[in-house]
C-alpha cells in the first residue's frame, strides 16, 4: 500500500481491535503488500487489513480457518477473544488472528512435508465450496492477455506466460481423480515456526486440485518426503505456479514490494521450471 493508504489501514486495524476490547498502544507493520499484516501490542493480536474490495476473500479466509480449527489442522487460528468474522471500517476489511512468536531456525524439509500432509488430511475432513486451481489459472491468463492490465510486459514474455498458463494447466486440469482441497500457496512465507510446530497462514488461497500443486510451492526437497507424490507433476505445477506469480507481478496496479526484482525473477523461474519439464 502507498504510505497514505497504509496509515489509514493501520488506524482501521488499531481502532477495530480497540473497540472490541483489546488494548492497543502500539502497532508494528509485519507485511505491506496489497493488504497489510499488523501486530497489535500489548494485546498481541495479529490484524490482517485489506481494502474492502477484498471483502469476499477475507470472509472466505476466515471461514476456512474456522472450519480447519475444528479438525486440528496445522494452521494459524483466529483470535479467540473476538468474534470469528471480518470487520469493516473506513473502506477496509479487518480480521483478527492469534500472534505466534517465531521460534527455532528454518523448517527442515521432512517437517515441512509432515505439516503439509497433516494439513491435507485435515482439508479432506471439511466440506467447503472452493474454486478449482484452474479457475485461478484462467484469471491469471486473462491478466496476461489483456495488454491494458499488463502494459509493460514484452511480447515475447507475454507469449511465454500465455503458453505456460494455457498448456500445462489444461493437461493437469484433466487429471481430477485425485483432486482435493488444497492450501493453494503453501510456500515458506506462509509457514510459521511456532512453539506448536509449523503452522500455515494465508488461507484465502484455498482451492481444489492435486496435492502436487501445493508441493510445487514448497522447496524442492519437501516433495521427496511426501509419500506418494508424483514428481513429474510437481515440476509441471511449479512452472504453472511461477507463471501465475509472474502474471500478478506484471499487473499495472500490483503493489508487491521490490516488484521489479520479482518480475524478472518470476520469468527466470518459469523458464527454469519448463527446462525441468523437458520443455525449455
Amino acid at each position: 500500500m502507498e504510505p497514505w493508504e497504509l496509515r489509514r489501514a493501520v488506524e482501521a486495524g488499531r481502532a477495530t481491535a480497540s473497540e472490541l476490547g483489546l488494548q492497543v498502544d502500539d502497532v508494528v507493520v509485519i507485511n505491506n503488500s496489497d493488504r497489510v499484516v499488523l501486530r497489535l501490542l500489548p494485546c498481541d493480536a495479529l490484524a490482517r487489513v485489506a481494502p474492502s474490495g477484498h471483502l469476499v476473500d477475507s470472509e472466505f479466509e476466515v471461514e476456512v480457518a474456522r472450519r480447519l480449527a475444528d479438525v486440528d489442522a496445522p494452521v494459524a487460528e483466529l483470535d479467540p477473544r473476538v468474534g470469528p468474522r471480518v470487520y469493516l471500517r473506513d473502506a477496509f476489511a479487518i480480521s483478527l488472528w492469534t500472534y505466534y512468536e517465531p521460534v527455532g531456525s528454518e523448517i527442515a524439509p521432512a517437517d515441512y512435508a509432515d505439516a503439509l500432509m497433516r494439513h491435507h488430511a485435515a482439508l479432506r475432513q471439511i466440506d467447503l465450496d472452493a474454486p478449482h486451481f484452474t479457475d485461478r489459472v484462467a484469471e491469471a491468463l486473462r491478466e496476461v492477455n489483456d495488454r491494458e492490465q499488463s502494459p509493460e510486459l514484452s511480447d515475447s514474455d507475454r507469449e511465454l506466460l500465455s503458453d505456460t498458463l494455457s498448456g500445462p494447466s489444461a493437461a493437469i486440469g484433466l487429471e481430477k481423480a485425485g483432486d482435493q482441497l488444497l492450501h493453494g500457496e503453501p510456500h515458506p512465507g506462509n509457514l510459521l515456526r511456532t512453539r506448536r510446530g509449523p503452522l500455515f497462514v494465508d488461507l484465502a488461497t484455498c482451492c481444489r486440485g492435486p496435492i502436487e500443486f501445493d508441493l510445487a510451492h514448497a522447496p524442492e526437497e519437501v516433495g521427496k518426503h511426501y509419500a506418494g507424490a508424483d514428481h513429474g507433476l510437481i515440476h509441471r505445477c511449479r512452472a504453472l505456479g511461477w507463471a501465475m506469480f509472474s502474471a500478478w507481478r506484471w499487473r499495472r496496479d500490483d503493489q508487491l514490494p521490490d516488484r521489479d526484482h520479482w518480475r524478472a525473477e518470476g520469468l527466470n523461474q518459469v523458464r527454469a521450471a519448463l527446462d525441468r519439464c523437458g520443455r525449455g
